[in-house]
């Protein structure tokens, strides 16, 4: 991880107000990063920055816009965490509503612990995150080591 983070951040519907009040209590510290966002999410911390960062006559920060996550946005940021191209994730999912991609999401939060990418999914975690002595240096993560698994021998 460099030192400027690539953060995803995602947001359910109903928790989608909650991760706008900690991007305005946090939005100094993540004009300094690269952020990557699903559908709607995106829309929401971009118009909110672009005010801010006009404001203050601040850069605004790298913002990758993917689908909603209903529509693939999920698997998207997944992917792109497989590929190590997220450093760590915000995502304040709602854990009362059912999702009609339900396991678009699991797979997702499974692809966070699988490559060790520090996740939030609540504003408590995402504070500690942020507030990490971490958050603004190089760090490298340690990896588990999955060449036996993907060189075992699979009977058919």
């Amino acid at each position: 991880m460099r030192k400027v983070k690539k953060i995803g951040l995602v947001a359910h519907d109903n928790r989608k107000k909650d991760l706008l009040e900690w991007v305005e209590w946090n939005w100094k510290m993540l004009i300094e990063h690269e952020l990557v966002c699903t559908g709607s999410t995106g829309k929401m911390i971009e118009e909110y920055l672009r005010g801010k960062t006009a404001e203050v006559k601040m850069k605004l920060p790298k913002i990758t816009k993917l689908k909603s996550g209903p529509l693939g946005g999920d698997q998207q940021l997944g992917a792109l965490i497989a590929e190590s191209k997220i450093d760590m994730l915000i995502f304040l999912w709602d854990p009362m509503q059912p999702q009609p991609h339900d396991v678009d999401v699991k797979a997702l939060l499974r692809i966070t612990v699988l490559y060790n990418i520090p996740t939030a999914c609540n504003r408590a975690s995402a504070d500690f995150m942020i507030a990490s002595r971490l958050m603004n240096t190089d760090y490298r993560p340690i990896l588990i080591d999955y060449s036996k698994y993907i060189q075992r021998s699979i009977e058919y």
